[in-house]
């Protein structure tokens, strides 16, 4: 971002601004829910960050534009997947349309009845406490009912594509 001399106007470049916040690697979640019909949502996020231990929080957040994001503002409860090293092709697969997502892929369901994805590093199973929309996105809170992890390498999102973390 810089200044304009002449008018104090700051003249912000936006695909800079996205070029800059890929060199923050993340982690990668797939997030999940349950439609009326009873069939299941889920799709592709790294915008996940822990917020609190006591009570146990954690918050990822949503496009205001996504199609999804009426299902998951009035749903009462989502899973947290987090995607180990091997799953990039899973990650694709919940980031592009598609009628069914679910598909072939394997999954148990958590005490509420939503998808826990096989052979993921952690999930969270949330109560969908409070959205805060900010910007062009809603950042959602949730508190975390129950949880587990199967340690193991994570899969990571830098400089725009998947990659497997080198664990020291």
């Amino acid at each position: 971002m810089s200044i304009s001399s002449s008018n104090k106007t700051p003249v912000f470049d936006a695909r800079h601004f996205r070029d800059a916040l890929s060199q923050f690697a993340t982690g990668v979640t797939i997030i999940t829910t349950r439609l009326e019909d009873d069939s299941f949502l889920g799709l592709t996020a790294s915008s996940f960050n822990s917020v609190s231990l006591n009570p146990p929080l954690v918050l990822w957040s949503l496009a205001q534009t996504a199609n999804s994001l009426p299902v998951f503002t009035g749903n009462s409860h989502y899973v947290i997947n987090i995607l180990a090293a091997d799953q990039a092709e899973l990650a694709n697969r919940f980031a592009r349309p598609s009628k069914n997502r679910f598909a072939g892929v394997d999954f148990t369901l958590s005490p509420t009845g939503l998808p826990i994805l096989s052979g993921v590093a952690a999930w969270f199973e949330c109560h969908n406490r409070s959205r805060y929309p900010e910007g062009d996105h809603v950042i959602f809170v949730g508190e975390v009912e129950s949880c587990d992890v199967s340690p193991q390498e994570p899969l990571v999102f830098h400089g725009g594509r998947f990659m497997a973390s080198k664990l020291l």
